[in-house]
């Protein structure tokens, strides 16, 4: 049983198809140094492609999920950072400016706040809202790639952002359900962000670095550079989309063809048996190796044509000096790493977790990677309960710590 009296944090990852819980506390002899407490996950029904369909069923899956952890843990859980999913999530690039107007024109907390701030001043539809704010650079009287304006002289600021927006609908289904489960959010962010947190080095986020997050039912991208998040997708391809695809092309069931891609998708290029058999009670099904590997790599090509997509969009295309980072539950389909470096042209490798302590086994799976980010950021950021007030002034203050500490973390 572990000590009641310790903080805890909490990561919640709400995929398509699972739900994971992840508890974490500081280590006591080296705060910076996170420890794993406890552990859980659930299958999830209620959701399509990242987007709440079902509120009950999530919550549900929710409930699972936590207790399963505190169990292990031994602590009450009430509240978590969660992420946000699903296609409606996007982001675009947006300018604030401002004047400075103290007597001898010293930039403060306040005028950062109000430049952020100004950022979000945006025409967006009815239905959606903004969920974070990234500060990407700064520009004071025209001297540009300032990281952080404080304590400098000028008269006129200006900050270059990338803004995530998602649909109202989407978050209000995600916070009934979380409701439902008796949990209350310390702040929403995007899984990306999380998965970030838990895999990527210092110099991956200064060098420039894309990480992808393949889950079931999307695909989280997101770019980094200097230390600043420079853009964000959500893409409609996961594993599902694979097991679907197997389903049809070998005319089977969608759970024979899910075992077919559990232990017989692979990417690698080696010698393959002629055929794969599996068995279910006292049937044998049989399929060519061929016909799965084509079905496979196809898909996969689709997935990283999107990816291809969206690097060219910010003209990185080809020039990531840290190359792709790959996690989520798809991430483990053998020679993916290769297959994302010959299709994008960049150095891409699967992702492993950054130094931590506890219950690692528990968590050493790319799947599990993004809830055990989303602890880290629970952890960093401190509590905060957006859900007293998530408009976009608030969201902004909210998240901008998590770039500032990673400037100063030791990695």
């Amino acid at each position: 049983m572990n000590d009641h009296s310790l903080p805890h944090y909490v990561g919640l990852d709400i995929g398509t198809n699972t739900v994971r819980c992840v508890i974490g506390i500081a280590d006591q002899n080296d705060p910076s140094r996170p420890s794993i407490i406890g552990y859980g996950s659930a299958p999830n029904s209620g959701m399509r492609k990242g987007t709440v369909v079902y509120v009950d069923d999530v919550a549900e899956s929710i409930v699972q999920a936590v207790t399963e952890a505190e169990r292990l843990s031994g602590v009450h859980i009430r509240n978590a950072t969660v992420n946000v999913n699903g296609t409606n999530v996007v982001g675009i690039n947006s300018r604030g400016v401002i004047a400075i107007s103290t007597a001898n024109r010293e930039i403060t907390n306040e005028d950062r706040d109000r430049v952020e701030e100004a950022a979000t001043i945006l025409k967006l539809p009815a239905n959606r809202e903004i969920l974070q704010l990234f500060a990407k650079n700064y520009r004071l009287d025209g001297q540009n790639n300032i990281k952080d304006p404080i304590g400098m002289h000028g008269v006129r600021l200006e900050v270059d952002a990338h803004i995530v927006t998602s649909s109202v609908p989407n978050l209000r289904n995600l916070d009934d359900a979380l409701d439902k489960a008796q949990i209350t959010v310390n702040r929403h962010t995007i899984s990306s962000l999380g998965a970030a947190e838990a895999v990527l080095t210092r110099q991956q986020r200064e060098a420039g670095t894309a990480l992808l997050d393949i889950g079931a039912g999307t695909t989280n991208l997101l770019v980094i550079e200097d230390g600043e998040i420079q853009h964000v997708a959500v893409l409609p391809i996961g594993g599902i989309n694979i097991t679907n695809d197997l389903a049809i092309g070998l005319k089977t069931d969608l759970d024979i063809a899910e075992r077919v891609k559990i232990n017989h998708v692979s990417l690698e290029q080696k010698t393959k048996k002629e055929n794969v058999t599996i068995k279910v009670g006292s049937q044998i099904h049989t399929f060519k190796s061929d016909d799965i590997d084509m079905i496979t790599e196809a898909r996969v090509d689709e997935l990283l044509e999107y990816v291809e997509r969206e690097l060219h969009k910010i003209q990185r295309s080809r020039k990531l000096p840290g190359g792709v980072v790959i996690v989520g539950g798809t991430a483990k389909i053998p020679g993916l790493a290769d297959f994302a470096k010959e299709k994008l042209q960049l150095a891409a490798r699967i992702g492993t977790l950054q130094p931590i302590g506890g219950l690692v086994d528990a968590v050493n799976d790319t799947a599990a990677f993004t809830a055990v980010g989303l602890m880290l950021l629970d952890m960093i950021l401190g509590p905060t309960n957006e859900s007293q007030g998530s408009g976009a002034v608030s969201s902004t203050k909210l998240l901008q710590p998590v770039y500032r500490f990673w400037h100063s973390i030791k990695k």
